[in-house]
C-alpha cells in the first residue's frame, strides 16, 4: 500500500525490478464494451479473445495479454471495495465487468467510493491518478475524453483534459473520441501545455476513424521510442503535464468518417429525446453507434485498444531505457 493505492505483487515487482509497466482503464469494461459473449470479435483481437466470455471481460484479458507478449507487464487499474488498485487478479477482472452495481469513477469520485467502499471502473482521469500513484509512466487506452459538441450553450469538459495538465505520464490513444468537439479539444490540449505527439501520422486521429488532415497534432515521432524520448526530454526541462502520444486506428478495421458522423448525428437525437447527460452520455452513444454502424464501430474499438496496449509497452520499455542513459 502506497499513496493511497495498493499495488499487485506482480506490479510491484515489476516496478522495483525496473521492468517495463503499462496501466490499463476499466471504464471501458464497466460501462464501454457489451456484456454478452461475441466471439465473432476474434476475427479482430486474434487467438487471445476468448469468445465465451462476456466481450468486455475478453476485452480486459485481451489487452492484458496483449501487454505482455509485448514485454511488459500490465496493471489494470480500479477501485475494489473502496480500493484503489494497481493491478487485478482475473476474479476481480470477472467482477467488474458483471456487476451491475458497478460504478463510473472519475476523479471527483474516487474518494466518496472509497467512503462507500464500493468498486467501480476508473476513467482515463481516474487512471492517470492512479497510475501516478503507483510510479506507472505509460498508460493504455482507447480515446481520451474531451470537449463535448454543443460546447457553447453547455460548457461540458471531460475531467480528462485537467488530468493529463497534472499526471507525468505518456497515454497512448487513437486521438480523442469521435462524438466530440475535436478542434475545441485540441485547443483545450494547446491550452494546457499537452504535448500531442503523432506516432507515424501528422495528424490528430478520430478514435475510430483515420486521421483528420485538418488537424495537425503538435510533434510527430516515427515509433515508440522517439516518442519516449520526446516524453523525457519533456520532464527533464522541467514540464509537469502527461504526454498524449496518439496513433490511427488500424486501417483495416478504421470507419468512414461520414458513416461514422451519421449515425452519431442519429445517436445525440435519440440521447437527448431521452434525456440523456453528463457521465451517461458516453456510453449511451458508443452503445448505439455499435447498433447503427452494424458492429462496424465496435470492431473499430477493439482493434484500436490492443493496438495501443502493445504501443504503451514500448514506451514504458523505452523510458527505461531512456532513464539508466540519462
Amino acid at each position: 500500500m502506497g499513496h493511497g493505492i495498493r499495488i499487485h505483487g506482480e506490479v510491484r515487482e515489476a516496478l522495483r525490478a525496473g521492468r517495463p509497466v503499462v496501466a490499463l482503464e476499466t471504464a471501458v469494461l464497466t460501462h464501454g464494451l457489451p456484456r454478452e459473449p461475441m466471439p465473432e470479435l476474434a476475427s479482430v483481437a486474434g487467438p487471445s479473445w476468448d469468445g465465451s466470455l462476456p466481450a468486455n471481460v475478453a476485452l480486459a484479458r485481451a489487452m492484458e495479454q496483449a501487454v505482455r507478449q509485448s514485454g511488459a507487464v500490465p496493471a489494470t487499474m480500479a477501485m475494489v471495495d473502496g480500493v484503489l488498485l494497481a493491478g487485478l487478479e482475473p476474479s476481480e477482472v470477472d467482477r467488474l465487468g458483471t456487476d451491475q452495481g458497478i460504478r463510473k469513477l472519475s476523479t471527483r469520485d474516487l474518494g466518496p467510493c472509497a467512503a462507500d467502499r464500493a468498486s467501480g471502473g476508473l476513467t482515463v482521469a481516474a487512471t492517470l491518478a492512479a497510475a501516478e500513484a503507483a510510479g506507472v509512466r505509460s498508460f493504455a487506452t482507447g480515446g481520451i475524453g474531451g470537449v463535448h459538441r454543443g460546447w457553447t450553450s453547455l460548457p461540458d469538459v471531460s475531467a480528462d483534459l485537467p488530468a493529463l495538465a497534472r499526471s507525468r505520464v505518456v497515454v497512448t490513444c487513437a486521438g480523442a473520441k469521435s462524438i466530440l468537439d475535436l478542434p475545441a479539444t485540441l485547443e483545450w490540449l494547446d491550452t494546457l501545455g499537452v504535448p500531442v505527439i503523432g506516432l507515424g501520422t501528422r495528424h490528430f486521429p478520430c478514435f475510430t476513424c483515420p486521421a483528420d488532415p485538418s488537424l495537425p497534432v503538435s510533434a510527430f515521432a516515427a515509433d515508440a521510442r522517439a516518442a519516449a524520448a520526446a516524453a523525457h526530454a519533456h520532464w527533464s526541462l522541467g514540464q509537469s503535464t502527461a504526454v498524449l502520444a496518439v496513433q490511427a486506428c488500424p486501417e483495416t478495421h478504421a470507419m468512414a468518417r461520414s458513416d461514422f458522423d451519421h449515425a452519431v448525428e442519429q445517436a445525440e437525437r435519440e440521447a437527448a429525446d431521452k434525456g440523456i447527460r453528463g457521465q451517461a452520455v458516453t456510453p449511451f452513444l458508443l452503445g448505439r453507434l455499435a447498433a447503427l454502424t452494424g458492429g462496424r464501430s465496435l470492431r473499430a474499438n477493439v482493434a484500436l485498444l490492443l493496438h495501443n496496449a502493445r504501443t504503451a509497452a514500448g514506451i514504458a520499455a523505452a523510458l527505461l531505457d531512456l532513464d539508466r542513459r540519462s
